[in-house]
C-alpha cells in the first residue's frame, strides 16, 4: 500500500508565493518520477509540472518561470515552489507518483489534493 499526502495549500493574494510538499510512504520499492496536476472548478485536471527521480523537468506553459518542482529521493518527497500566483492558479493540486512497489509491479498513485485559492 502506498499513500501520498499533500500539504502547503491555502489562501494568498496575487503576487504571493506558496509551497506544496507530498510525501510518499509505504511499499515503495523505486520511485519513477511525481508529478502536480491541478483541477479548477468546471475544468479538466492538467499537468502543471512533472519532476523524475533523476532530476528532470518540465512545466505546463502557464507556470513557467514562476513555479518550481523539486524531489527529495532519499525523502520520497517532492516540492511545488509557486511564486508570482495568479488567480487563474486557484484549483485544487494533486500530488502524482509513479513508482514501483517491487521489481515487477509499476503503479501510478494520487494524492488526496490540497486547495489553492489567490484572490485578486
Amino acid at each position: 500500500q502506498v499513500q501520498l499526502v499533500e500539504s502547503g495549500g491555502g489562501l494568498v493574494q496575487a503576487g504571493g508565493s506558496l509551497r506544496l510538499s507530498c510525501a510518499a510512504s509505504g511499499s515503495i520499492f523505486r520511485l519513477n518520477a511525481m508529478d502536480w496536476y491541478r483541477q479548477a472548478p468546471g475544468e479538466q485536471r492538467e499537468l502543471v509540472a512533472h519532476i523524475s527521480s533523476g532530476g528532470s523537468t518540465n512545466y505546463a506553459d502557464s507556470v513557467k518561470g514562476r513555479f518550481t518542482i523539486s524531489i527529495d529521493n532519499a525523502k520520497k518527497t517532492v516540492y511545488l515552489q509557486m511564486n508570482s500566483l495568479k488567480p487563474e492558479d486557484t484549483a485544487v493540486y494533486y500530488c502524482n507518483a509513479k513508482l514501483w512497489t517491487s521489481a515487477i509491479m509499476y503503479n501510478n498513485y494520487w494524492g488526496q489534493g490540497t486547495q489553492v485559492t489567490v484572490s485578486s
